[in-house]
């Protein structure tokens, strides 16, 4: 009987990225608004701090995917699956693709297909996509619940849920140059993220009458396993 005991790669990540905001609120403005803008701005400036950590991680993904999973010919086995790449993107429409278009489903089917070709789990999988390719999905032969097997409609609920065993969500920061947009699809253990610090907090000026509200976050992201993401070049047709 020999037992083995499981190891894993030891894999370094950087905290090495930061991002933060800081306003002052002066005492006049603040007696003479009945409205509580601190907690205003606090709210709205941890808004758009996500918005700018989450475009920075999206933009890092693409360079650390496998050469597998990427271009006109991906496929670890197959080597002939076409994902677009800059100047010749995948051409995407809903339904009934003309000379030169693919399908949105196809195009979701040939990420599942590429990721499959690198033997991963299919539990986990998940798709980041942006608003006009989820519109068209919304459009697609899988608006009739008779095919998906839902109870309602996706036009009736809103929700995309899981196409070809990936969890699908809709983002506006994926990555895009003259119209041409990157989508990932992927599994959970292919990336990871970490935030080391994240502090909000009010003193008081030492120029002015008013109170300082500022906030700090320290975070890091890294492709850990470059054949579990996969990207698709797109544009609407």
């Amino acid at each position: 009987l020999t037992i083995e005991r499981p190891s894993s790669n030891i894999i370094d990540l950087e905290i090495n990225q930061g991002r933060y905001f800081a306003t002052v609120l002066d005492d006049v403005m603040q007696v003479q608004s009945d409205l509580n803008q601190l907690s205003m701005w606090a709210e709205d400036a941890s808004e758009q701090m996500k918005i700018n950590i989450d475009t920075y991680a999206l933009a890092n993904v693409a360079g650390g995917l496998s050469a597998d999973n990427v271009g006109l010919t991906a496929g670890r086995i197959s080597g002939n699956i076409n994902l677009g790449v800059t100047t010749n993107v995948l051409d995407i429409v809903a339904r009934n693709p003309g000379a030169g278009e693919v399908e949105v489903i196809d195009a979701i089917t040939r990420l599942g297909q590429v990721l499959d070709e690198q033997n991963i789990p299919e539990t986990g999988r998940w798709l980041v996509a942006p608003a006009w390719f989820c519109a068209m999905v919304k459009r697609s032969e899988l608006r009739d619940s008779s095919l998906t097997g839902d109870g309602q409609t996706m036009l009736r609920n809103g929700r995309l849920g899981m196409i070809d065993r990936f969890t699908v969500y809709m983002s506006n920061l994926l990555p895009v140059a003259t119209g041409e947009y990157t989508i990932f699809a992927g599994h959970s253990h292919g990336l990871t993220f970490a935030s080391q610090l994240s502090r909000v907090e009010t003193i008081r000026s030492e120029s002015t009458f008013g109170t300082i509200l500022r906030g700090l976050q320290v975070f890091g992201q890294k492709v850990t396993d470059g054949t579990a993401i996969a990207a698709v070049i797109a544009s609407p047709a």
